[in-house]
C-alpha cells in the first residue's frame, strides 16, 4: 500500500488572516482548504518541521497577531 501525498498548501496569503479574531480566522482559513490550523500563543516553542497544508496563527489576545505557512 503506497502512502497517501501529503495535502496541498491552498493558493492563499496567510497574512489576509493577521488582525482578523481567531475563529473567523479558523474558519475563513476552513473554507479556503487549509487542512490543519495551529493556534499557537505569542512566543511559543515550535518544531521547525514544515507540514504542507498547515496554517499556523500566533493568537494574542484573541486576534491573529502573525500566520504563516508549514
Amino acid at each position: 500500500m503506497t502512502p497517501s501525498p501529503a495535502p496541498a498548501s491552498p493558493d492563499d496569503d496567510p497574512t489576509r488572516y493577521v488582525g482578523l479574531e481567531a475563529a473567523e480566522a479558523e474558519h475563513r482559513a476552513r473554507l479556503r482548504g487549509w487542512s490543519t490550523l495551529r493556534r499557537l500563543p505569542p512566543g511559543a516553542l515550535i518544531t521547525l518541521e514544515y507540514l504542507e497544508g498547515r496554517l499556523n496563527l500566533e493568537v494574542e489576545e484573541g486576534r491573529v497577531r502573525r500566520a504563516w505557512k508549514g
